[in-house]
């Protein structure tokens, strides 16, 4: 440092910048400016965005799902139309009912049971009624059982083997209601 820097500093000392707002709420503030300039830019409205799924003409509106429980939905009516087969596990090829629930827990990182009876027991029993993404389980003959995955809070995806294909049914239907054992969650 040269004499002339000394001497000017000895006459005119920096002082220290006064601060009003404090780093991480001048973060905060910022950021907020970003957002609210890109949705100016963009458009955006204040409204909370959709969370819409279209399988086969019909529209599924899973927004007020917890995100897990809401990509386990979509993981399973992205199956719909896939064959039916026994023992099947491969995904929009062949599936069977506890294949399917398989293979849409897979798809978000879960893992469970292969087998329905399986599936339920290590389940986390419910006491209420099944929510979108719950497992519900059946008895459709004396040793024969059944597992689906609930959509939404009245119908479920399964893999059905009378109609060979995944598809949905209504928990309300006769035919479920009366083969109904209960409904179990890995969420």
């Amino acid at each position: 440092m040269s004499t002339t820097d000394r001497v000017c500093r000895a006459r005119h000392p920096r002082r220290p910048r006064k601060r009003f707002i404090s780093k991480p709420l001048r973060g905060l503030l910022l950021t907020s400016l970003g957002c609210a300039l890109g949705c100016a830019l963009l458009g955006c409205t204040k409204t909370a965005p959709t969370r819409d799924v279209e399988v086969a003409g019909e529209r599924f509106d899973l927004t007020g799902l917890e995100p897990k429980r809401a990509d386990l939905v979509t993981a399973a009516l992205a199956q719909i139309g896939t064959p039916y087969a026994y023992g099947g596990e491969t995904p929009h090829r062949a599936l069977d009912c506890s294949g399917l629930t398989l293979v849409a827990h897979q798809a978000v990182g879960m893992r469970i049971p292969r087998v329905s009876t399986q599936q339920q027991a290590a389940a986390r029993p419910l006491q209420g009624p099944p929510q979108p993404g719950d497992l519900v389980f059946f008895r459709t003959a004396p040793s024969q059982y059944h597992v689906g995955l609930m959509v939404d809070r009245q119908r479920f995806v399964h893999a059905s083997t009378s109609k060979r294909r995944v598809r949905l049914a209504d928990l309300d239907n006769p035919y479920w209601r009366e083969r109904f054992l209960g409904a179990g969650s890995y969420l």
